[in-house]
């Protein structure tokens, strides 16, 4: 290493000048913490003093790039409190330390860092395309703005993807926060975003869970490459990282989380989140984290309208050609009402039975092939739910069940919940004849009788019995 002195009377020996280093590096590392040094200054080399400018060198462009903009002006202060003659501090990458870039991609369209650390290319490394390739997941071309149904509880979280789509990175939109329950569509709009801004070939995306996040990243520390790892990441223009409660607990990759957020979003580049809560909501999250998360766009999706699942019931049945009778779509969309991806599921079953077998789709099969699923949801029926799906069901008042009218339109729906108490419940017919307002139990045996003789002849009555009864009992 060539030393020169700034001055003829005044010379710094190799020997000082390391000393020197050794004091600036540990007064930084005092400063900006362990972790933080060991993320971003650790690889720092000393480089020669030539006149009043000293020389550190890193090993890659982008690392270059964040010292000198993060740490630049410090360095230069701590070098001229320590050793005078310095008054000036150049950051340069190491000569012979990178490999050309091989075109390569985190997802299809990834963009790659120029340069990556030579001392990290070596035979007890894994291979620089093989990381890249199984850093990210494959976004699902299934999953796209078109196959989205949108309905009251998701159009505003529709409205924001679309709206990132379209123009990511916009101010008030970036970071992107869609949170709700499981199965309601975060993952698939967040899919549907990757695709269309993918479609050009011009912006790369990283999508990954949480989960792969962390482990993605200890076994990049493991394998000493968690630069690499970071300048991957940090070279996409847009970064998605689905389910991010699963980072709640693991403190440090929270903090590598929290610095990649930063290192985008302080180059202009768009960040997407998914959660189960909202980020105020997230306990156990690391509070500048939630701050960050917040405050951008927070879109939330809720669960779903009983209109909204028979939409997108209808939607799937028609896509696949298969005839699929309303009273079952209404039997599915009352049945299962917590999970949109269950609710695709089930009827995705019910369309392989009926295109294996040759079999129409009936609610009968529709029970025998879903029997798992639907004893999954099954529960204690009671009276009081009976008497509220039968008022619903036939619009009438819940307080009908136990007045005193007689016209048809309400004798006939109370006289359908009794034989259903009857049937569903192991109530005598005492007590369900004092649900009804404190009637006498012959009262419950002649609607029992009278519900199972109308059923025998009309055969429309029958199936709306039944599909209230399979709704109840599943």
């Amino acid at each position: 290493m060539h030393l020169s002195a700034a001055s003829d009377d005044v010379r710094v020996s190799g020997e000082n000048l390391t000393h020197h280093w050794e004091r600036v590096r540990d007064r930084l590392k005092g400063e900006v913490g362990e972790v933080e040094y060991r993320t971003w200054l650790t690889q720092i080399i000393l480089g020669p003093l030539e006149e009043d400018e000293v020389t550190l060198l890193l090993p890659t462009r982008f690392l270059r790039d964040w010292v000198r903009g993060q740490y630049g002006d410090r360095l230069q202060q701590l070098w001229r409190a320590e050793c005078p003659l310095v008054q000036r501090v150049e950051l340069q990458v190491k000569r012979g330390a990178t490999v050309p870039t091989p075109v390569s991609a985190v997802t299809a369209s990834a963009v790659i860092p120029d340069e990556v650390p030579a001392a990290q290319i070596s035979t007890s490394q894994p291979p620089v395309a093989e990381i890249r390739n199984d850093l990210a997941a494959p976004l699902d071309p299934r999953f796209t703005f078109d196959s989205f149904v949108v309905g009251k509880p998701n159009e505003f979280a529709y409205a924001c993807a679309r709206r990132v789509a379209e123009k990511p990175s916009s101010p008030g939109f970036n970071p992107l926060f869609l949170y709700g329950g499981v199965g309601l569509g975060k993952t698939h709009l967040m899919h549907a975003i990757g695709s269309e801004l993918t479609k050009g070939g011009q912006v790369s995306v990283a999508y990954m869970s949480a989960e792969k996040f962390m482990y993605r990243f200890i076994a990049a520390i493991r394998s000493q490459s968690t630069m690499e790892f970071k300048e991957q990441l940090r070279s996409v223009d847009v970064l998605m990282i689905d389910d991010l409660q699963f980072l709640i607990g693991k403190d440090n990759t929270q903090e590598e989380f929290f610095h990649t957020f930063n290192a985008l979003v302080d180059a202009g580049r768009q960040i997407i989140v998914s959660a189960d809560k909202s980020p105020s909501d997230l306990s156990g999250l690391e509070d500048r984290l939630r701050t960050r998360l917040g405050c951008g766009m927070v879109a939330d999706i809720h669960a779903t309208t009983f209109e909204l699942r028979i939409s997108i019931l209808e939607a799937k049945a028609l896509a696949s050609g298969v005839t699929v009778p309303g009273k079952v779509l209404e039997f599915l969309a009352h049945k299962i009402t917590s999970n949109v991806r269950e609710l695709e599921g089930a009827l995705n079953r019910l369309i392989a039975h009926a295109n294996l077998f040759g079999r129409p789709v009936t609610l009968e099969s529709t029970q025998e092939v879903l029997h798992d699923i639907l004893k999954a949801h099954d529960r204690r029926v009671t009276i009081e739910e009976i008497q509220r799906k039968v008022a619903e069901h036939w619009n009438i008042r819940l307080t009908d069940m136990s007045s005193a009218r007689r016209a048809r339109a309400v004798a006939r729906p109370r006289q359908v919940a009794m034989y259903l108490a009857k049937q569903l419940t192991s109530r005598s017919l005492p007590e369900i004849g004092r649900k009804f307002g404190n009637r006498d139990h012959t009262t419950v045996m002649h609607a029992v009788a009278r519900v199972a003789e109308i059923m025998e002849r009309d055969t429309a009555f029958a199936e709306d019995v039944e599909l209230l009864r399979r709704m109840l009992e599943g």
